[in-house]
């Protein structure tokens, strides 16, 4: 649950701060549909969580 609480947290913020679309990401416009894949976004966010993880492993 704790898990699902943070994850619902930052999907909330991330409509707040345009975190989400950064140079990078690709996004795939054809008519009525659209793709979007957040690559950037990804690694930033992978390398953020990582340097969290490693701090608190570090501190333990």
């Amino acid at each position: 649950m704790i898990i699902g609480a943070i994850i619902f947290a930052i999907g909330f913020l991330m409509h707040f701060f345009s975190i989400g679309r950064l140079p990078g990401d690709i996004v795939v416009k054809k008519g009525n549909t659209t793709f979007y894949f957040p690559i950037v976004t990804s690694v930033i966010i992978s390398i953020v969580l990582s340097i969290i993880v490693y701090f608190l492993g570090k501190f333990r």
